[in-house]
């Protein structure tokens, strides 16, 4: 290999490792996570994604406590207003003293 393709070689790689470190360092990257999955839901959608879950209940303040709560530890709810707590474990393993679940 010649000088020339060595030196185009090295500078080639070090343009390529500047560019993943400054992808890498960008802190406006949010990493990819299908609807529903843990952590998918940024902490400002919570209360709108709580107001959906407990639209169906008639004990909107309490549901509406504990799910934000919920949602602002797991950055998840599950989809629906019941059931389909398997969407996020961390929203469904959350239990209160008693060993019920925390989370509507």
């Amino acid at each position: 290999m010649s000088r020339v393709g060595t030196s185009l070689s090295i500078s080639f790689f070090l343009l390529a490792l500047v560019f993943v470190a400054e992808v890498s360092g960008s802190k406006n990257v949010r990493p990819y996570r299908p609807a529903g999955a843990e952590g998918s839901v940024p902490m400002e959608e919570c209360p709108a994604k709580c107001d959906i879950r407990c639209s169906a209940t008639s004990h909107k303040k309490p549901c509406n406590f504990f799910c934000n709560y919920c949602c602002k530890r797991c950055l998840c709810v599950p989809s629906g207003t019941i059931a389909n707590k398997e969407e996020c474990p961390c929203y469904n393993n959350l239990k209160t003293n008693e060993g019920k679940p925390k989370c509507p």
